[in-house]
């Protein structure tokens, strides 16, 4: 099945808060990641249902052309759940054409993880800096052109993106002690910048991997916000559910 659902204490995916969590990536070993992680955050009274990119979808996100792909693969089928949840996270850290078209479909709240880990990091940051660490080095390019996108090219304190080296779907390929590395090397050199106060894990396939940068951290001393920005999204989408927005006339 393409939709998988997480129903707590019985509750049909009918309830009033409930949320799609769109993989559009054809991974499934990402998507069950993200379950684990996601269910102890989420209120009793929020149900969870977790969507993997159906096949064309490619297996990781890599760049543009994979994006259009991916969100290719995936509209068709989303376009059926619109009717059966109250809102919706895509569950890529990019700017995924998905959170575009879905609101061109929809008035519930479509939330992308990468907008949500940025509103995050600009309320934690203080008067210091921010930065993120991704996957692909082609994304360092990319993710910092839509930095400027979404908040202005002056970035309110971006330091900029440092990567791991590793596509997506490698994060769940490669042994963990090498993913902790590669994530431990940006993480200094992204601190290295300046006074980085957040960091911002840029890539949903880093999910739970708060501790890799903690790890990275402690020999230098320094301490961070973490932001994944998947719990970001979860949470951004619950409270605009909570608060009244977006219900369907």
């Amino acid at each position: 099945m393409i939709v998988q659902f997480l129903l707590p204490n019985g509750h049909s995916n009918m309830a009033p808060r409930s949320i799609l969590v769109i993989n559009p990536n054809s991974t499934a070993s990402i998507t069950e990641s993200l379950k684990q992680m996601l269910a102890p955050l989420v209120p009793a009274d929020t149900i969870l249902s977790f969507f993997t990119g159906p096949a064309p979808a490619p297996p990781s996100i890599n760049d543009n052309e994979t994006s259009a792909l991916s969100a290719d693969a995936c509209l068709p089928a989303l376009i059926s759940c619109l009717p059966h949840h109250a809102g919706f996270v895509v569950a890529c850290y990019s700017e995924h054409p998905l959170v575009l078209l879905l609101r061109q479909y929809t008035h519930k709240p479509v939330v992308g993880i990468f907008e949500a880990s940025i509103t995050h990091a600009l309320l934690l940051k203080g008067t210091g800096a921010w930065g993120i660490i991704t996957t692909g080095k082609i994304w360092e390019d990319l993710l910092s052109i839509g930095v400027g996108n979404f908040i202005g090219e002056e970035g309110h304190g971006f330091e900029g993106v440092e990567s791991t080296g590793l596509n997506a779907d490698e994060l769940h390929s490669t042994s963990p002690g090498e993913v902790k590395k590669r994530i431990g090397d940006a993480v200094v050199r992204l601190v290295g910048r300046g006074d980085v106060r957040v960091i911002c894990l840029g890539c949903a396939g880093m999910a739970g991997l708060d501790d890799a940068v903690n790890q990275a951290l402690a020999p230098l001393g320094k301490s961070v916000y973490i932001v994944d920005g998947v719990k970001a999204g979860v949470m951004q989408v619950d409270s605009m559910i909570r608060s009244g927005y977006g219900k369907e006339a």
